[in-house]
């Protein structure tokens, strides 16, 4: 079922460099991967069990498996027969379902995912849940939130973070009115209360700042996001970028003090060497480091798998 999305977006390959990129930055090539590595939008949890779930865009959003965080196994689709409430913000109960978002809470499988067709503002959140993980398995918990075609942002690319105090959050959005930060309720995994709070946004280039992820390490929480233009190929301008505050709700700033409502972000990777667009990133703590996860594309136009780790400089993520 996902031949015709991988025609789209190509295969993939591991390599291990370290190449300079874009301003002279040396950047690590992506970390060994081997089997079914082609993925859009990664994001990994680790299960109870010691192995790790992954789940990443495509029709009925795909799910891979891998025992040791390297060899990756295709295991099938969250919604196999379609979802058919996405309908009124697809058009297709099997197409467009978007940048999942996994994690493991209360001894089940949480998966927040994106309604949308490309570009538009129309768009839903909606969550799944599963206790075994399992393509099939996936129950439909319901709509989280939801834009239309006049909001000022848009209802795509959510995250959830549980902060040091146990609070549930999603950020989600993209390019408009920016980046957003809403509760949730962790007895239900839905909205709670009508409160949000912008968290960042862009006037460069068309305002392109998307897929949010809120990680938390030390006494700061890392609001890691995507500048510039996805899905394009190896003429994909994606990269990756990050500022951090002492409060999950912000002000987040990048190294040199700029704040991300100001369109501020500290550069972790971008365009080098045979590795275009990297972005679209989901970051994991494991046994070893933490753990970034995103997608780039190959030479030849194809999306590919990229796992690399992560140290710390005086509070600032560095890839290695």
């Amino acid at each position: 079922m996902l031949s015709g999305w991988k025609a789209l977006f190509g295969g993939a390959l591991a390599v291990v460099t370290m190449v300079s990129g874009v301003n002279g930055q040396n950047y690590p090539g992506p970390g060994p991967v081997s089997g079914d590595t082609f993925a859009h939008d990664p994001t990994v949890v680790k299960t109870p069990s010691g192995s790790y779930l992954m789940a990443y865009t495509a029709p009925g959003i795909a799910l891979k498996t891998s025992s040791d965080r390297t060899a990756w196994r295709d295991v099938g689709l969250v919604w196999p027969n379609g979802a058919s409430w996405v309908t009124p913000y697809t058009g297709d109960p099997r197409a467009n379902l978007w940048a999942p978002d996994l994690s493991y809470h209360n001894g089940k499988y949480y998966l927040y995912y994106s309604a949308s067709s490309f570009g538009s503002r129309k768009s839903a959140i909606f969550l799944a849940t599963s206790t075994s993980g399992a393509s099939g398995s996936w129950q439909h918990v319901g709509k989280v939130v939801e834009t239309s075609a006049n909001s000022d942002y848009n209802a795509i690319d959510p995250n959830l973070i549980v902060d040091a105090q146990g609070n549930w959050h999603l950020s989600f959005g993209s390019f408009w009115g920016g980046l957003k930060l809403i509760s949730i309720d962790p007895n239900t995994g839905l909205r709670r209360g009508n409160s949000m709070t912008s968290i960042a946004r862009r006037t460069e280039a068309g305002g392109a700042v998307e897929a949010p992820v809120i990680t938390r390490h030390g006494s700061y929480y890392y609001l890691w996001v995507s500048f510039d233009k996805c899905c394009q190929g190896a003429s994909s301008t994606y990269r990756i970028m990050v500022g951090r505050s002492t409060s999950v709700q912000g002000p987040y700033v990048d190294r040199s003090g700029r704040q991300m409502m100001q369109g501020g972000g500290t550069q972790i990777m971008a365009s080098h060497g045979s590795i275009h667009g990297p972005g679209h990133n989901a970051v994991f703590t494991d046994n070893d480091a933490d753990v970034l996860v995103y997608h780039y594309y190959k030479n030849d136009g194809g999306a590919a798998l990229g796992i690399n780790l992560i140290r710390y400089d005086n509070g600032w993520p560095v890839v290695y």
